[in-house]
């Protein structure tokens, strides 16, 4: 099977490449990403000598770029991980997510529609559901849940979906949409709260909470995401959406609380800063879809996890200060130095 993974130089696109290398050996394995900010050809060096693994450097709403890639490889599968998927960007600059995650969706669907897949998958996320409120932990998202997004990032992706949902009708292209909770885990970009928390608090530097710390999110490893997606792929039902959760819901505090502990770091170090402009409350996955028809369920838990991902970042130094000493270091300031 020949497989196009879009965004596979980001975080949990690169971590679903080596996923799928390890676990289908047999499987060729192009990687597609135009290698913005977030890209970093450092998360893929283990997998660059693989015969298996190609690296391809475009952008999935340049047409020409696509369709030509989609000639020369006649893939089977399409996984779509390319996005532009950080809130507080989308909020100063949404362009460029409407850019990316609209129009290059729909260039992929076109790609697909007219070279003939298998499968197309897109991967999507559980914030095109909006948010929960605190005081009821009982509600849950379930995939019958309306869109009420709250962000032009949850925005661009909910319309993103209903691109994927109508190529799927109109077209009858084969199509298959999962909507995940928060990742988190190896190779994770240093401006998302776990690996920021865990660069700062290494280096003694002060962790930024928003408000209080009581938005609430489910957590899940993200070796347990990219498993769920080989699930879809393989046996997913077309045409349907799967929600994926790791029923591990923290308070945005309990995590910084916990990855303190890890640590060995002063609870001291937390500062709270101005509240973003429609921050969503709570988000929590119902994956009890996945389960019935898969027999997928998430094996990581949060505790075991964070260690994991803890002791992932002590032993990978190299690959995150590389990160947070060029051009992020500029956006990192711009966004907290006045609040």
């Amino acid at each position: 099977m020949k497989i196009i993974v879009t965004g596979g130089a980001g975080f949990i696109g690169g971590n679903f490449v080596h996923y799928m290398l390890k676990e289908h050996p047999e499987y060729q394995i192009i990687c597609l990403d135009k290698l913005t900010y977030a890209g970093n050809m450092e998360t893929l060096e283990p997998v660059m000598d693989n015969p298996n693994f190609t690296f391809v450097k475009a952008d999935i709403a340049d047409r020409d770029a696509v369709y030509a890639l989609f000639e020369k490889e006649k893939p089977d599968v399409v996984v779509n991980f390319a996005a532009e998927s950080h809130v507080d960007r989308s909020i100063t600059d949404p362009g460029i997510f409407l850019q990316t995650n609209i129009i290059g969706t729909g260039v992929l669907l076109d790609a697909c529609r007219i070279y003939g897949i298998k499968r197309y998958h897109q991967v999507s996320t559980d914030e095109v559901y909006g948010d929960l409120p605190l005081d009821r932990p009982d509600l849950f998202f379930t995939e019958e849940t309306p869109l009420h997004t709250s962000s032009p990032y949850s925005a661009s992706k909910a319309s993103a979906d209903l691109l994927v949902m109508a190529y799927h009708r109109t077209y009858g292209l084969p199509t298959t949409i999962s909507r995940c909770s928060n990742n988190y885990g190896p190779y994770h970009f240093p401006e998302k709260l776990i690996p920021l928390m865990i660069a700062n608090a290494l280096k003694d530097k002060p962790l930024p909470v928003y408000g209080k710390g009581e938005n609430v999110r489910d957590w899940l490893y993200v070796e347990d995401h990219c498993r769920a997606i080989d699930m879809i792929i393989h046996k997913g039902r077309v045409g349907e959406i799967y929600n994926i959760g790791g029923h591990n819901e923290r308070t945005n505090l309990q995590v910084v609380k916990t990855v303190l502990k890890e640590l060995g770091k002063s609870e001291d170090l937390i500062t709270y800063v101005t509240d973003r402009p429609g921050h969503d409350r709570r988000y929590a996955i119902d994956p009890a879809k996945i389960h019935a028809e898969l027999g997928w369920e998430p094996l990581t838990l949060f505790d075991e996890g964070i260690k994991k991902t803890v002791k992932w970042y002590l032993e990978n130094r190299e690959w995150w200060e590389h990160i947070i000493s060029g051009d992020y270091q500029q956006y990192y300031e711009k966004m907290y130095k006045n609040r």
